[in-house]
């Protein structure tokens, strides 16, 4: 078999391409660096120890009136969101306002759940709707 100096070009190029994949300490500058974060991870559940999808959950600092995040059970019921790594005090309810459930009964939240974050840690909760 011949080897044209093109091909041994695109050998070569393959070769490093494969190096800089394979070969520690090659990230590029641009890669950041994930900072520590904490995981406030729950599941709505109904009146009927059922699973809810699609529950606006909301999220803030205990020591805080706004809420800092907002996000939807999913079809599990469940929902999870980061949070700064350290110590701090989370409140996390369950938001029913323009909720309409497929089975048209009427849902009430439950009572706000407070969160104690330690450091770098996943904290498992459950809210319950009424």
């Amino acid at each position: 078999m011949l080897i044209t100096p093109h091909l041994r070009f695109l050998c070569s190029l393959g070769l490093l391409g494969l190096l800089t994949l394979v070969l520690p300490g090659t990230a590029s500058p641009d890669e950041k660096k994930e900072k520590p974060y904490a995981l406030i991870y729950g599941t709505v559940f109904g009146p009927d120890n059922r699973a809810v999808y699609g529950v606006k959950v909301r999220i803030r600092r205990a020591d805080e009136k706004k809420p800092q995040w907002e996000l939807y059970s999913d079809h599990s019921g469940e929902f999870a969101q980061r949070v700064p790594a350290g110590q701090a005090d989370y409140v996390v309810w369950a938001d029913l306002k323009g909720y309409k459930p497929m089975d048209h009964k009427e849902l009430r939240p439950g009572p706000e759940v407070t969160v104690h974050i330690q450091n770098d840690e996943r904290s498992d909760i459950s809210l319950h709707l009424k």
